[in-house]
């Protein structure tokens, strides 16, 4: 496992490779060496299977995601009752799009005063995993190009005006910075909990939106050095990053987890929202 993590931490770590090209076209990119990770056996087991969840649908609806050329993505799109243009992109953890993250996407659709819509978005398209094992399957997977076309789909289908939002969790929380990548300047707020995040500071200088980073330092793979360089990149890229660390492990947000942290989650909860209200609900 060593010498994955020395690639890894080396692919990270490594600045202005491709600079000037798009993220999909610079090499391994975060979240496609994150996803290598599910092949390590010590990784897999930190992800202990979520408790199941009594979850009944109260605001949200599935819906289709026009993608050009390709077939159509899912997503569950939670929408105010007054129509806002405001798009808060919701990036699952390794399990896919399950009843955890679906929970998740209406309490902060209620919890940020139901003003914005909420989208989750589905990587895997409608696959989700209940196993460790189907879980690193999925993830590695999941086509980096695939799920570009989706973010540009949802860019699409939120319609043109809409600004955005994102957060995420574990492999998701690489995707909500990619995606407010991948928004430009129609996005106004990221929070990224434990994903890796982009390393390449010339990626980094296109951001349009302040970071909230949050991470647990107990985590062995998103871990101190990896949360301490991604500061030192953000500040040399001259971008805003917020970071809050947590004495907790990874997953410690999830509470279908056995890793749950209540005391953690919940100040790291109060932070994103109110994070999201300053930047993006009400900006």
């Amino acid at each position: 496992m060593r010498y994955l993590l020395l690639f890894i931490w080396l692919w990270f770590t490594a600045i202005g490779a491709a600079s000037d090209e798009d993220i999909t076209h610079c090499g391994p990119t975060n979240t496609a060496l994150f996803a290598q990770l599910g092949e390590e056996l010590a990784f897999r087991n930190q992800h202990e299977i979520p408790f199941p969840l009594d979850f009944q649908v109260n605001h949200g609806e599935w819906v289709d995601i026009p993608v050009e050329g390709e077939q159509p993505a899912r997503a569950f799109w939670v929408k105010p009752e007054v129509a806002s243009t405001k798009y808060l992109l919701v990036f699952h953890e390794w399990w896919g799009l399950n009843d955890y993250v679906l929970q998740e996407s209406e309490r902060l659709f209620e919890a940020l005063g139901e003003k914005v819509n909420v989208l989750a978005l589905d990587l895997y398209d409608g696959k989700v995993a209940t196993k460790r094992e189907e879980a690193a399957k999925f993830m590695k997977e999941a086509p980096e190009s695939r799920i570009m076309a989706i973010l540009s789909g949802a860019k699409a289908f939120a319609g043109e005006g809409a600004t955005f939002g994102t957060i995420g969790w574990c492999y998701g929380g690489g995707w909500s910075l990619r995606a407010t990548l991948a928004m430009g300047d129609a996005a106004e707020a990221c929070v990224l909990y434990y994903g890796m995040p982009v390393s390449e500071v010339e990626e980094l200088k296109k951001l349009e939106a302040p970071v909230l980073g949050i991470f647990a330092r107990e985590d062995k793979w998103v871990n101190t050095e990896v949360v301490k360089q991604f500061e030192s990149n953000m500040e040399a890229a001259g971008k805003e990053l917020t970071v809050s660390n947590y004495e907790a492990d990874h997953a410690f947000a999830n509470p279908s987890s056995p890793r749950y942290t209540a005391v953690a989650a919940q100040d790291a909860n109060k932070k994103s929202l109110a994070f999201l209200k300053q930047h993006f609900v009400y900006r």
